[in-house]
């Protein structure tokens, strides 16, 4: 790919000041795929490999193909493997982690339902394909401060969107645990 192809993708970014070398947006992190519900790769998210890197998660810029506040990660492949799923409580929805790894994590194990927003807070569009994707959704956040912050803010943004056949289960994890834990 050319510089100005990976610039337009998100992978490079141009400096301000004119003669300086685009640098990668991406460095010194795990870089994940992601895609639409069909498997297309729309954009990129990338995790710090510094424990007290920041930001932790970074994702390639909003573009006309990816919007971060409308894609949950791993959304195509957590809905195929819900689909199979007949009876449980893990067959009535899909499950919310905080971060691309929490879900990747819980799919190795065999939790093939693990989805992840993209770094926001979860958005009514994402509480939308949730609810598409099944009626009872399980928000499942870090059980850290922020993880309980992300739940409130979840259940305020959630509650005037509840009806039968749209709510919401949390899990909360003691101090310090995350959902790959």
């Amino acid at each position: 790919a050319s510089i100005e192809e990976l610039i337009e993708a998100g992978l490079l970014v141009a400096p301000e000041e004119g003669g300086k070398a685009p640098w990668d947006r991406f460095r010194n992190r795990v870089i994940f795929p992601i895609t639409d519900p069909n498997g297309k790769p729309i954009a990129f998210g990338a995790r710090t490999l510094d424990p007290d890197g920041k930001p932790k998660y970074l994702n390639s810029s909003d573009s006309p193909l990816f919007h971060k506040g409308r894609t949950l990660y791993r959304y195509g492949a957590a809905r195929e493997a819900l689909a199979p799923l007949k009876t449980g409580p893990l067959s009535r929805g899909l499950i919310v982690t905080e971060g691309y790894v929490d879900a990747i994590a819980l799919a190795e194990v065999g939790i093939g339902t693990a989805v992840a927003p993209l770094g926001t807070a979860l958005t009514e569009e994402q509480l939308e394909l949730l609810w598409r994707a099944g009626p009872e959704p399980i928000l499942c956040f870090d059980g850290d401060a922020a993880g309980v912050k992300a739940a409130w803010r979840a259940a305020d943004r959630a509650l005037p969107m509840i009806a039968p056949g749209r709510t919401l289960y949390f899990v909360l994890l003691p101090d310090g645990m995350d959902p790959d834990d």
